[in-house]
């Protein structure tokens, strides 16, 4: 695999490096500016939390408790690993909701996660004060690890593999010949040469991106914790305590305590200030900003009361904007890897993310699906300093504030808006963050349809979908499809070029549009799109909004070899929705096209109000309409005619419950890089007579039958289904559900689900199965479905 540089010496480079070692790199080169640990790891707590509140994290997570201990084997040095126990408590009724949801997923991989009550509390901690508390959650296998003895131990087991470890070794730049990485250039001048590097520098990785055109989200902050005098009553070991609801942490260290918090309105600490470049870094002591988490703490274990302070430690922590780290290959630069952005949990993530990463760099391809901190899913804007240090007023203090279902930030807001973001305004848009654009949730029609709560149940807001959705079934709604990823490929391979990553034929006629998945080599779904054939030789491909970065790298790195330009439209154009029984005679009203001879799954230039636009038949409501690609100059012109002609504005909400009653997937959740077109469900878009990316493991799993498969599951009764509750048959687990929602149109609970099935097991056969998913410790009866309940025939689609 040639040359690997690690750029940083902390936890996270030393275990990529211990990692890469045993798999066999045989040329690894870790360089760290000033000593090992000694920019953020050596001041880190040391809590080590193998649950976490996502399927994929947890699995990342609960790598460490395996590692840990067999490291401390492999070089005879020890880590200070120890497991303790742990408990998360909680002061609302919501967060118990939370935990239920957490604990099921605990439990589905080997954890012994249980839920408590205050007396539980009470019995297993007396030195706890439960005043306040209403439950909680105990996570038997929590646990401590000592930072600098688990890097040293990394060290040791990469070195005796044949890394090579460098100190003192500054990177000034790193090095790259248009979209591939070349190496570094050190402080001294020196350049040294790789093909891949691994850019793994914490608070210091930013200033190295930025130079080299990558977009890292990263913002150092001052992170503070207290250390305790000895106090000799304390229970050993003592078990790591969140108190999510007030926003500290406090765990054990050799007969003392450890208390510290995630505050909002984070102090940012500029990482290439005076002080930048110091090692073992210790900032001046900040009571004021300290204050209130001590305060919770004295509530919580009243002995602190008598106990004095050892230590105020203030250090840099590096946090994203998003409070999710940055692993992967980058969009913009082959070869070029990070994982930075760890949000003061990288001890314990980094046993899990430098295996992921090693094998990813080995392999060229991710090992598991690893969307959610993909580094890809990052839209660049939102590494603007301004921004991130706006952000900063809540993405600390959002590790343990309360995930409410559907919630949107408030620092940091209005990075992209559309052409036409004020003219949704007007219509009484709710706007929230759709991969970075504000985009309207739903349409208030006073203050407070704008105001409304966040709740653990039934949405708020559920009831204003069930006013806008039904407009579709005799007049016209307006949607805003700006933010979809719109791709122009063209040139005189750019049949062959899509037609082996796309499953589905695409040497169509002009004019036509074909939705298909664009594959990977292990029959995996890289992106799900829509690709118009607008001349020979020129194609439109329109994906969607979250994926921008990531399809435009995909796309670019597929095209290696063939004769073809990309270009990236999205901002080129305003994307508008016209659907609804009414849009027919609503567009004809405007323009002299023939909107009757229109076709599904066809596109043409068209003139409405007297603007070119191109229409393309088309919907991801299941309903007749069309979406109109429009010039931005012009947008607000179209826009206010359709508004004068009757057409209403629908939220993004809404959509997304239309979609799901109709059956349609959504990528991120229900489609990626681990299920295939078959298991979920899109074998009608494949066209088995032509090469393509993947076709082998495909005609492999036809062959074989399939073993897993995504269903549409109707749910009894009225669960707030989100994703990845838990789906029993006969007493056990067997799969996950990947979206839900409430259909406007049918009013049923509906939920996606990938579940396990006998190889070959019909449709049929699956929907006499007997299931209930379980959502916040309840269990909800929940049947598959033969068809989509809404329209299944597709006739008002196709009308």
């Amino acid at each position: 695999m040639g040359r690997v540089i690690i750029i940083g010496g902390g936890a996270i480079g030393l275990s990529l490096a211990y990692h890469l070692g045993k798999r066999g790199a045989d040329d690894v080169l870790l360089l760290e500016r000033n000593q090992l640990t000694s920019g953020t790891s050596w001041h880190a707590a040391g809590i080590v939390g193998p649950l976490r509140a996502t399927p994929n994290m947890t699995k990342l997570a609960m790598y460490a408790g395996e590692l840990f201990p067999k490291l401390e084997e492999e070089t005879g040095l020890s880590t200070g690993y120890r497991e303790t126990g742990g408990y998360w408590l909680a002061r609302v009724p919501e967060r118990m909701d939370e935990l239920h949801r957490i604990a099921a997923l605990g439990r589905l991989f080997g954890l012994h996660p249980k839920i408590i009550t205050p007396n539980d509390v009470a019995s297993a901690l007396p030195d706890i004060k439960t005043t306040g508390l209403i439950g909680g959650m105990s996570v038997a296998e929590d646990a401590s690890v000592n930072p600098v003895d688990l890097c040293m131990a990394y060290a040791r087991a990469a070195k005796t593999m044949g890394v090579e470890i460098r100190e003192n070794t500054e990177v000034a730049a790193l090095v790259c010949n248009g979209a591939q990485v070349k190496g570094v250039r050190l402080a001294d001048g020196g350049i040294i040469e790789a093909d891949q590097v691994a850019l793994c520098a914490g608070a210091w990785s930013k200033k190295l991106a930025d130079a080299a055109g990558v977009a890292l989200p990263l913002q150092a902050v001052e992170h503070m914790y207290v250390v305790t005098e000895p106090m000799p009553d304390l229970a050993q070991p003592f078990p790591v305590l969140r108190d999510l609801d007030t926003g500290i942490y406090i765990k054990g260290d050799a007969g003392k305590l450890v208390i510290g918090g995630f505050e909002p309105n984070a102090k940012c600490w500029d990482a290439y200030g005076p002080e930048g470049n110091r090692p073992f870094l210790e900032m001046a002591e900040d009571w004021d900003q300290f204050t209130p988490f001590m305060e919770a703490a004295l509530a919580l274990v009243p002995a602190l009361e008598t106990t004095g302070i050892q230590h105020f430690m203030n250090g840099p922590e590096s946090f994203t904007a998003d409070t999710r780290p940055l692993i992967g290959e980058t969009p913009e630069i082959d070869g070029l890897f990070v994982a930075a952005g760890m949000n003061s949990v990288g001890i314990m993530s980094s046993a899990g993310i430098g295996r992921v990463l090693a094998d990813w760099m080995v392999d060229k391809t991710a090992p598991m699906e690893l969307w959610e901190v993909d580094i890809a899913r990052v839209d660049p804007k939102t590494s603007q300093p301004s921004h991130m240090k706006d952000r900063m007023k809540e993405a600390v203090s959002d590790l343990f504030k309360l995930h409410w279902p559907y919630k949107q930030p408030k620092a940091g807001r209005g990075l992209r808006k559309s052409a036409l973001h004020d003219h949704w305004a007007k219509a009484g848009a709710v706007f929230g963050l759709t991969a970075g654009w504000e985009r309207g949730l739903w349409y208030a029609k006073d203050e407070t349809e704008r105001n409304l709560p966040y709740s653990v149940g039934a949405q708020p807001w559920q009831k204003i979908l069930e006013r806008e959705a039904p407009v579709l079934r005799h007049g016209t709604a307006l949607l805003d499809l700006s933010p979809f990823g719109k791709f122009d490929v063209s040139g005189k391979d750019a049949v062959a070029f899509l037609n082996w990553i796309a499953a589905g034929q695409i040497d169509v006629s002009v004019g036509r549009a074909i939705y298909t998945p664009l594959m990977n080599a292990k029959g995996g779904i890289e992106g799900d799109v829509t690709i118009t054939r607008l001349a020979k030789d020129l194609f439109r491909i329109t994906s969607g909004a979250a994926t921008r970065s990531k399809d435009m790298a995909y796309l670019r790195r597929a095209a290696n070899g063939y004769e073809v330009t990309i270009n990236d439209r999205t901002e080129q154009e305003v994307v508008l929705g016209v659907m609804g029984a009414g849009s027919r005679q609503l567009l004809q009203n405007q323009s002299p096209d023939d909107w009757n001879n229109f076709p599904f799954s066809t596109a043409r230039a068209v003139t409405l109000s007297g603007i070119p636009c191109r229409a393309t038949r088309i919907s991801f409501l299941g309903e007749l309409g069309w979406e109109l690609g429009i010039p931005v100059p012009n947008a607000g012109t179209v826009f206010d005619a359709l508004i004068r002609d009757g057409a209403q504005p629908m939220g993004h909400y809404a959509l997304d419950a239309c979609r799901i009653e109709k059956g349609f997937k959504h990528w991120g959740h229900d489609l990626g890089p681990e299920i295939s077109p078959l298991e979920a469900g899109l074998g009608f878009t494949i066209d088995w007579t032509k090469a393509f990316l993947g076709k082998d493991v495909l005609e492999a799993q036809k062959a074989q039958g399939l073993t897993k498969k995504l269903v549409l599951l109707h749910v009894k009764g009225s669960p707030l289904l989100l994703h990845d509750e838990p789906i029993w048959e006969n007493g056990r687990v067997v799969g996950l559900t990947t979206s839900g929602a409430i259909g406007t149109r049918t009013g049923l609970n509906l939920a996606f689900g990938l579940i396990e099935t006998k190889a070959g097991e019909p449709l049929s056969a699956t929907c006499r199965r007997q299931f209930t998913i379980e959502v916040a410790g309840k269990h909800y009866p929940a049947k598959a479905l033969l068809k989509p309940p809404y329209d299944p025939s597709g006739e008002r689609m196709r009308a």
